[in-house]
């Protein structure tokens, strides 16, 4: 026989065994102090996401958000003191000593971590599940020989002051090149090396080596580095193509001027920032470059084209002739062993300021280049003296 229905409140409530009636309780209220703790978790999970502190100056308002709360912590003596045991990234600490290895906190005491209860161990616990932690943030570091990049930077910025180089708005993730130059929040930097393709997570990715002009690297990602350049202010320092002669209806291309930088870590090339290929093609020079790193002209490596000269109604072997009879004292031979394991000697590369090659050319549009020399002390063109 079934149990009886409850007939009157009282009884009811007397039968609600599982607190099902019972008033759900009231969220606590939450104190200066707890969300003082809150909004610095937001920062911690900043730092862990991109490998860095929120900059309070940026145009992304999260980020700036982020940063002035960081920064109005940071005045606050007694904010400081109060978040001491969450600071994992010692966002708040001043001179503070190195954290001591697992091996030095060993050495201080044999006795220190001694557990005959067992109420150390936790191989039992619950393991603690991280999402959305990168599996490696990248974190700058002092460059390793800045010294062979500096005058790249150098030239780079001569460039875009001379028009000979132009900045890209809106750089993307196909520009990341070894080799190529970025402006990013007002720095530039140089992607130095993409390394060879790794699975992380599932995810295929490519490990950069990154130079920043102010003197640090940093080894990030090529999608992390993306990521950055859609968040900042960001450009793609990109060469400009001129066109030697004024085009005239009918005029013909007739073939590309160009001059290339080595990409070789070699120290007789990365010794010499101004050193420079002067070539020629009837074609397309990215055509003309496929596969420079196993050709000795190109000195066995990678190379940067920083100019592309179009010439119209004009013989580009010539002009190419002419060019190296102007800049001839500055020629710097190289002797390359090849792929068949023969030496051979390539002969087209000079020790020149860009500066002075596009000088060179704008003479030549005017046909005054035979009154000119190179003077290899001074580094720039002169008039000849007759």
């Amino acid at each position: 026989m079934s149990a009886e229905m409850p007939t009157s409140l009282e009884e009811i409530f007397a039968s609600d065994d599982d607190g099902l009636l019972d008033e759900p309780e009231k969220a606590p209220v939450l104190t200066g102090h707890d969300r003082l703790r809150r909004s610095f978790v937001e920062i911690n999970d900043f730092v862990v996401e991109h490998g860095r502190e929120p900059d309070p100056t940026v145009r992304t308002i999260q980020e700036r958000r982020l940063g002035a709360r960081l920064d109005g912590i940071r005045a606050n003596p007694e904010k400081v003191e109060a978040l001491a045991n969450l600071d994992e990234h010692r966002l708040l600490a001043e001179g503070a000593e190195e954290e001591l290895s697992l091996e030095d906190i060993l050495a201080l005491d044999d006795d220190l971590l001694e557990d005959e209860t067992g109420i150390l161990d936790t191989s039992m616990l619950p393991k603690k599940i991280t999402r959305g932690e990168p599996e490696w943030v990248a974190k700058r570091e002092r460059a390793k020989g800045f010294e062979a990049f500096e005058p790249l930077f150098k030239q780079k910025h001569a460039e875009l002051r001379s028009g000979v180089a132009g900045l890209a708005a809106d750089p993307v993730e196909a520009h990341i090149q070894k080799g190529t130059f970025f402006v990013l929040g007002g720095v530039m930097l140089f992607v130095a090396e993409v390394g060879e393709t790794e699975v992380v997570a599932g995810r295929r990715k490519e490990r950069l080596r990154v130079i920043f002009e102010n003197g640090t690297e940093s080894s990030m990602y090529r999608q992390s580095l993306t990521s950055r350049l859609h968040e900042e202010d960001s450009f793609l320092v990109t060469q400009r193509e001129v066109t030697i002669t004024e085009l005239e209806a009918g005029d013909e291309l007739t073939g590309h001027i160009y001059v290339l930088r080595s990409l070789s870590d070699h120290p007789e090339v990365v010794g010499r920032p101004n050193l420079h290929k002067i070539g020629f093609t009837r074609g397309s020079v990215k055509r003309r470059l496929v596969g420079a790193e196993k050709q000795v002209t190109y000195l066995m490596a990678p190379v940067e084209v920083v100019a592309d000269y179009k010439t119209y109604n004009l013989r580009a072997a010539s002009l190419e002739h002419l060019l190296h009879t102007v800049f001839a004292t500055s020629r710097v031979p190289f002797e390359q062993v090849g792929l068949d394991g023969r030496a051979a000697e390539a002969s087209e590369w000079f020790d020149v300021p860009l500066e002075a090659i596009d000088r060179a050319l704008t003479f030549v549009q005017d046909g005054s280049i035979v009154n000119w020399v190179y003077d290899r002390e001074a580094g720039t063109l002169k008039p000849r003296v007759r």
